[in-house]
């Protein structure tokens, strides 16, 4: 019988800390996919901070180094500039990488370091219990904003593609979702193309992927896959924010 479809060896078959409909494992899966096909396993290093993605060693097979919270861009680096053989990412969440690892992804990016970082933004602190994040839409309620983000008290939340597209040091920054199946094939093909640019030397790239949190939404999984798309993609739009791959040489 024709294998239809298999576990990426890139993962290890454990039981998931996740929450039930949290797209962590999804993006996961995508990370391992992209690993596989480029068949990078054996050189790959990912790196984990603190939050959601704490556990990520449990379910990547590659070598992983833990990181103190927001520092991950920084271990990457080191681990980069030590190693400049092997592929080295961050997999970040909002209130990691927005928040106390601010300073970590953006020089990481200035500098241009030849790593891949993927950042999954769900607009709220996940581990922790459902906090306000840098990312948390206008009006949007959570444990720390219970009537809702207040833009004259807490700013405006952060677009981080954005910011990370303005330096030059980056090459390639893209949003993307993983919301339909569609978003899901444009987000593995954007996480691929961002490892690629690390093979072939051309510098820092992100990948911000649009994420559900039901548990700490207060929604079911459907109703999170929902108001991601009424609520998240108008502030947070897809698509490429820079791509100058294609002009280094």
């Amino acid at each position: 019988m024709a294998i239809v479809y298999q576990t990426p060896k890139s993962l290890i078959d454990v039981p998931t800390h996740y929450c039930p409909g949290c797209t962590h494992g999804l993006i996961h899966k995508l990370v391992a996919e992209v690993m596989d096909e480029l068949g990078i396993l054996d050189k790959t290093i990912g790196v984990a901070p603190v939050g959601c993605s704490v556990l990520a060693y449990k379910y990547f097979a590659c070598d992983m180094f833990e990181a103190a919270h927001g520092r991950a861009p920084a271990v990457g680096t080191g681990i980069k500039r030590t190693n400049p053989d092997k592929v080295v990412f961050t997999y970040q969440g909002d209130g990691d990488l927005a928040a106390i690892g601010t300073a970590e992804i953006v020089h990481a990016a200035a500098r241009g370091e030849n790593i891949t970082s993927i950042f999954v933004n769900n607009c709220i602190y996940g581990m922790t219990g459902g906090q306000m994040a840098p990312t948390t839409l206008p009006g949007q309620v959570t444990e720390t904003s219970p009537y809702g983000r207040d833009t004259k008290q807490a700013g405006h939340p952060i677009r981080v593609a954005e910011m990370i597209s303005t330096l030059t040091g980056a090459c390639y920054v893209e949003r993307v979702s993983v919301d339909t199946v569609p978003n899901t094939l444009k987000a593995k093909k954007a996480i691929k193309k961002a490892f690629q640019n690390q093979l072939d030397g051309k510098g820092f790239s992100m990948i911000e992927v649009l994420s559900i949190c039901p548990t700490n939404w207060g929604l079911t999984p459907s109703e999170s896959m929902q108001w991601l798309k009424d609520n998240m993609i108008p502030y947070y739009p897809l698509g490429i924010k820079k791509d100058t791959t294609e002009e280094v040489k």
